[in-house]
């Protein structure tokens, strides 16, 4: 769990430079031609996911879970 948890974060660090380099110029032209960098509102709806499933994992760990058996008596 805890790997994942790792790939999560890196992830999201990576989206949240990708958004920084968005916000910063979504698009420029050069001479004749022209560039547009990816979407923004996907890129920001993938960080609300990412952030969301590492909150998850987060609080997942710090729940106690018990279980019981019952034997019947004869």
């Amino acid at each position: 769990m805890g790997n994942l948890l790792d790939i999560k974060k890196e992830r999201l660090q990576r989206y949240y430079e990708a958004e920084e380099k968005i916000l910063n110029s979504q698009s420029y032209a050069l001479g004749s031609k022209q560039l547009t960098r990816a979407d923004l509102s996907r890129v920001q709806s993938m960080i609300a996911k990412l952030e969301s499933d590492i909150a998850t994992l987060e609080t997942r760990g710090t729940t106690k879970r018990r279980c019981r058996r019952a034997v019947p008596i004869d």
